[in-house]
């Protein structure tokens, strides 16, 4: 245990957000915190940062635990470079660099025990701290959040506000804190970066915990959940995936024992209504009825909570070529990528590729929000559009959530317009909320339900996922797996874009190329070409061996061993998706389903070049 936290509670006002919790936290260990927004994620994580405090409850630390949250990092002097202010972060490997230095000068003079000791001491503590390689790690981390090594010398001010929080988060990792505190980090971060990241959390020697609504994300980092929900903290031992299915489970069997309670209860209530006035009974009544006073009652188990229900319907099903683009460039004052594309009626396409490629700004220029820098774009017949923008700026601060919605579709009367707003779970006097004081979750609900009354058949949406909770995120998915019309989204969210697209538009180096597949046959793929480009690997090196005359026979039966090497670690592998091991490890397991996978295509590669060099053998 390096930190605990022994029956906390925490209140805002009259709200309480949580209380009599417990917390605990292991070497290593990385931990997902869950919850609905609202329920206080966020300041549990500032608790435990040390930027808030509990009203009630202890926190035990093990030692000198150091511990890091990015809302923390706030640059203290925004005129230094990235450089300088990341060379802040290993004062003390430079400090002990010099101590080394010196006791190298003293050696020149004194080489006795003491000395020599000393200074393979100090070299472990400079190697275990990184010392031979925090230079690499500081380009490596730098360049996977999008900068150059040229960026390293700009000020920290001569960067936009998004760029700050990354060049935060990457000096956040570098430190390397005892316990990484996490809030939405991949928010704002592209599909590289964020698969980069999963594989830096997985592999972080110290302990992680995230707050979360990624599920993707989560699946593949996590062993460990805790759900903060009703001022409760629930700890389950899974990753996100089986956690889900626990709760499901653990649901229908507190549901289940609720229910032959309550079936019990009013047979006694019955049979203590029938007797409870008859002399020669009453006191069988009695004893039913104390027996009724002492049981302890289970509690019936919290419903699903009430989410918001979207149920977009196109109001015409309009002409079946929805969107053809001609060497269209998209960009502002360069062009960022030329697209050839055709979208036909009913088609779901997700937009995914690394930040600053063009993907919003291609779907800007579709809705014409701007201009095109070249080619052209034309909508098919009786096409509609409805626009989702992330940036969520056609709000005005002085209108109300009510004058929100009915500005924009006044022929609806006040009850139709405030039954939305419930459906979206608006209700009471939330509906008179200036919009500008709205949350981003409430902002996003706000513009869904515009959305969904303009019954468009081509809804275009950026990154509608922002700010919603994971409830919130999986309400939209139903209602958009139930959408007749044709949809293209732009999406950083994995398990989004699985469940809702069944083919993908990737914005990359300038292009954009149009895959007709779902984001997991997707990655198949690119297992496969990895496997191939290992194989191909070898083949050039092999190649690159003293050229000689090929001995076809000999050849035959150098791949043939080639071939029994690849299936024994085909079957060695295959044999440990029977270990607890893996079996009991979800991330494990999907991490040796990957290996298989390879394995499999590095397998077909050698049976090829057999099959080759077989009939060359017999073409003698």
């Amino acid at each position: 245990m390096i930190y605990e936290i022994h029956s906390g509670s925490k209140s805002f006002g009259t709200k309480t957000l949580f209380k009599d919790i417990h917390f605990l936290i292991r070497e290593n260990e990385k931990i997902a915190l869950i919850g609905r927004n609202g329920t206080g994620k966020t300041t549990l994580l500032r608790i435990m940062a040390g930027e808030e405090f509990l009203d009630e409850g202890e926190i035990s630390k093990s030692g000198k635990v150091t511990v890091g949250y990015l809302r923390q990092h706030a640059f203290d002097d925004e005129s230094l470079t990235v450089r300088e202010q990341m060379e802040r972060i290993y004062r003390p490997i430079h400090a002990l660099e010099a101590e080394i230095r010196a006791v190298e000068e003293r050696m020149n003079l004194d080489t006795g025990e003491a000395v020599l000791t000393k200074y393979a001491r100090l070299q472990e503590e400079f190697e275990a701290m990184g010392g031979y390689t925090y230079q690499n790690e500081q380009k490596t981390v730098f360049s996977r959040f999008g900068f150059t090594e040229e960026d390293l010398d700009r000020s920290v001010r001569s960067f936009s506000g998004g760029e700050r929080t990354r060049i935060s988060f990457a000096c956040l990792l570098l430190e390397k804190p005892d316990i990484l505190l996490l809030d939405e980090p991949t928010n704002h971060l592209d599909l590289e970066t964020i698969e980069w990241l999963e594989g830096y959390i997985r592999k972080y020697p110290k302990a992680v915990v995230i707050a979360s609504h990624d599920r993707y994300f989560l699946d593949r980092t996590v062993s460990k959940i805790y759900e903060l929900d009703d001022e409760e903290l629930v700890l389950w031992h899974v990753n996100y995936s089986d956690y889900m299915e626990a709760k499901e489970a653990d649901y229908l069997r507190r549901q289940s024992a609720y229910n032959r309670q309550q079936k019990d209860i009013a047979r006694l209530e019955a049979l203590i209504e029938k007797f409870r006035y008859k002399k020669n009974k009453a006191a069988f009544a009695q004893s039913k009825i104390k027996y009724l006073e002492r049981m302890e009652r289970i509690e019936s188990p919290s419903a699903a909570k009430k989410n918001f229900s979207p149920r977009f319907t196109a109001a015409i099903k309009g002409g079946k070529q929805v969107l053809e683009t001609k060497d269209l460039v998209v960009g502002y004052d360069r062009p960022l990528a030329t697209v050839n594309l055709e979208i036909l009626r009913g088609q779901r396409i997700a937009v995914i590729g690394p930040n600053g490629e063009g993907k919003s700004t291609f779907v800007k220029t579709i809705v014409s929000a701007i201009p095109p820098l070249g080619g052209e774009f034309l909508l098919g017949h009786q096409i509609e559009i409805g626009y989702f923008d992330q940036e969520l700026a056609q709000f005005r601060g002085d209108h109300t959530v009510l004058d929100e919605l009915w500005d924009e579709y006044p022929e609806l009367t006040r009850t139709e317009v405030r039954t939305v707003l419930g459906n979206f779970l608006f209700t009471a006097d939330e509906v008179f909320k200036e919009v500008g004081v709205l949350s981003g979750g409430e902002k996003v609900r706000l513009s869904l339900a515009k959305l969904m009354l303009k019954q468009a058949n081509f809804l275009v949406l950026d990154e509608p996922t922002n700010h919603l909770d994971i409830p919130g995120k999986e309400a939209l998915e139903d209602a958009l797996k139930d959408y007749e019309g044709t949809l293209l989204v732009v999406s950083h969210d994995r398990w989004f874009i699985n469940k809702i697209a069944t083919s993908l538009l990737i914005f990359k180096d300038g292009n954009a190329v149009y895959y007709p597949y779902s984001y997991a046959e997707y990655m198949e793929g690119v297992l496969t070409k990895q496997a191939e480009e290992k194989a191909a690997e070898e083949k050039k090196k092999e190649a690159s061996r003293p050229v000689r005359k090929k001995n076809w026979k000999n050849e035959v039966k150098r791949l043939e061993e080639k071939i029994g090497e690849a299936e024994e670690e085909l079957e060695r592998l295959r044999a440990l998706r029977f270990e607890p091991e893996y079996y009991h490890d979800y991330r494990k397991m999907e991490e040796l389903e990957d290996q298989i996978s390879t394995q499999h295509n590095v397998l077909a590669a050698y049976m090829k070049e057999w099959e080759e060099a077989e009939e060359n053998l017999a073409n003698g």
